[in-house]
Parts: structure tokens; sequence; C-alpha cells
């Protein structure tokens, strides 16, 4: 009886290794086409180039000849990175580059040439780089999703029931963490009876982590000032007092509108701390703007917030926001710019709550495209029946 043949190592199919790479490809673009793909490469890109741009020192740029410009801009560049890098990894980085100066270098002894080929060392030691500062991102941003985590317990995650009203928020911070704040909450629990609802929005001065600390803490502090049932210019000067407290002498100020809706009368009463002022929409497609009545919460504990009132009628719509709305730019730097939302708010239909909220924020989104946001944008929508 003869023995079997040795069987021979079967070679993928071409369909599938066409599959294979699909997937292998799914699996690294997420899903994305290549037009998505260009345009958050290019965000980025452009966001990288501003950040690392901020250390480079263009009047002694531009004082140069126009030749020398793109050599001088090239080396603060480089040294803006490096600086960014802690003083082990940067030696990684210059013996790299010294290895990529050496490769293809000949050297002559006797009869022999030396061919030096650093090529592959230089790779292995630019991987290891990027292994090591991805290790502090991935790190850094757990700590920021956790942050977030949190920071989304602080914020209304549904909107409240309100007779004669219904309201929607949206944020969308420019980090993990925001220094934005919205909340919409019945402080003494009576919203069955009628009771009147709290309007907030306010804007930290700063971004990222140190601003959401303090977002943290007015949270907190408006809350407990406001179950105390004070009136609305109390309630703000105690709010500021405690900013002032913590502002690190007026340098974490806090712009803020506070406000107290009567879904009986559809009475606003209001208090602006140096915020963007908010508008009221009419039903008849007039607006009306909500002035500041004093300083942001931060600067003087002296300072006092009279507060203010408007008659809202069924079908208007009023608007608060943060100044990353207005601030927003594109992709050739133009900002979004006040009198641009105020057109879009006259441009409005009549739609509920979150038909208007979806309808401004995607005004915005269309305007800005591709670029990678400045700043926190918040909007929160109150619309009257």
């Amino acid at each position: 009886m003869s023995a079997p043949a040795p069987s021979t190592p079967q070679t993928p199919s071409r369909p599938a290794l066409f599959e294979r790479a699909g997937n292998f490809w799914q699996r690294v673009s997420e899903g994305r086409n290549i037009d998505e793909l260009w345009k958050q490469f290019t965000a980025d890109a452009r966001s990288s180039y501003g950040f690392y741009g901020k250390d480079v020192d263009w009047d002694e740029v531009n004082k140069l000849p126009t030749w020398k410009r793109p050599l001088r801009v090239a080396g603060q560049l480089f040294w803006a990175m490096m600086n960014k890098l802690t003083p082990a990894r940067r030696v990684l980085v210059l013996l790299a580059l010294v290895m990529l100066l050496m490769s293809g270098v000949k050297f002559q002894t006797g009869n022999t040439a030396v061919d030096i080929n650093l090529d592959f060392l230089a790779a292995l030691l630019f991987l290891l780089l990027l292994s090591l500062e991805l290790a502090d991102k991935v790190i850094m941003k757990r700590d920021l999703e956790i942050a977030r985590e949190i920071q989304t317990w602080l914020v209304p995650s549904e909107a409240p029931a309100i007779p004669n009203a219904e309201v929607a928020f949206h944020t969308r911070p420019q980090n993990s963490v925001a220094g934005d704040y919205y909340d919409a909450f019945y402080p003494l629990n009576d919203g069955a009876a009628g009771g009147k609802l709290m309007l907030v929005i306010a804007d930290v001065a700063g971004k990222s982590v140190p601003a959401a600390l303090l977002m943290a803490t007015l949270q907190a502090s408006l809350r407990t000032i406001a179950s105390e049932g004070p009136r609305l210019s109390q309630l703000a000067e105690r709010l500021n007092r405690y900013a002032c407290a913590h502002s690190l002498g007026g340098q974490r100020f806090t712009t803020a509108v506070i406000a107290e809706f009567d879904p009986t009368s559809r009475t606003l009463a209001y208090v602006n701390a140096g915020h963007n002022f908010p508008v009221v929409r009419r039903g008849n497609g007039g607006t009306d703007r909500l002035s500041s009545s004093g300083l942001p919460l931060g600067i003087s504990a002296e300072a006092s917030y009279p507060s203010s009132s408007i008659e809202l009628q069924p079908g208007d719509t009023l608007i608060l926001f943060t100044d990353g709305v207005v601030e927003a730019f594109n992709s050739a730097g133009e900002e979004f710019t006040d009198g641009r939302w105020l057109n879009v708010i006259r441009s409005l239909p009549n739609l509920s709550a979150e038909d208007s909220l979806r309808y401004l924020m995607k005004s915005v989104e269309q305007f800005v495209g591709a670029t990678r946001q400045s700043d926190d944008i918040t909007c929160l929508v109150l619309r009257t029946k």
C-alpha cells in the first residue's frame, strides 16, 4: 500500500485576500471614507500647526529675508516639538536623526568599502518614541473620559417637563471636558405644582480640566444656594462672592446668565453676568436681546446684579448660548459672528424646542465644516406654548 502524497499548503484565494484586506482597512479607518479621513487629517494638521506655531517668534521671522524664513520657521517648529518631550525622549529623537543622517555614508578601508545603514535602527527608535507618547496619551484620554463621564452627571441628561413650554439643550466640548455649564431645574422641587424653573448657562474662563473643575464647583454652589429660595439678584451676588474666593484674583472668572421662568405667567426674570446677550425670537419674527446687568462672576466681590424681566408669548423662543457659537471659525479663518447667528435665529421656522436647537446647531456645523472647534459650544433653547 503506497503512502499518501504529502499535502501542499493551500494559498488563500484572491477573493479571500481581498476580503482580509477589506476587513483590515475597515478596522484601521473605522468605516470612514477617504474624503472623511482627508478632512480629519486636514483638521488635525491645521490644529497641530496652530499649537506648535504659538512658540514661533513670528516678529523675528518677519524681519528676515524671504528666502530665510522657511528654514527659521522649520527650526523653531522643531524645537517647539522637542520642548514638549521629556529630556530622555529628546535624546531618542536626536539619536534617531543622527542615525538617519549617517545612513548611506561609505567609508573606504584599504580595498574594502564599508556602507553604514542605520535606517532600521532609526525606525525602531522612532517607533519606540511613538509607543511611549501613545501610552501617555491613552492614559490621559482614559482619565479625561472618566472626568467627562462625571461631568455629564452635573448637567441634565433629559429636559424637565414644563407647563406651557419646552426646553432643549446641546453642548459639544472642545476637548474631552468642558468649561461650559448649562442647567434647567426646579430649585424647590415644585415643578408639578407650577413652580419656577431655573435656567442657567455659564462659561468659565479657560479650557479643559481647570475650567471643568471650576464649572463643577459653580454647579454645586448654584444648586445649594438656589435650594434656599433667595431672590435672583441675591443668588447671583452670593454666587459671585463664592466665585471671587476661588478665582485666583480674578483670573478664573465666569460669565453667566441665570434666569427664572414662571410657566403660569410666562415671565422670565434674569441676571446677565457679562455673558453673551441671549436672544428672544418672537413668534412674529422679531428679536429681543437680554443685555448684561453686571460683571462676570469672580471679578469683584462687591459687584451687584440687578435682575430684569421680560414677558414671553406663546410661540416665542428663548436662545441662550456661549461664545463658542459666535466665535466658531471655518477653514478660511472667518468667524461665525453674532450677526450671522442673529440672521439664523430670524430665519428659524416654527419648530419645537428640540428641532429649533437642531436647526441652529446645523447652521454652525455647516459653516465650520471640518475645522476643529476652538472653544466649547453650548446652546439652550426654551420655547413657550
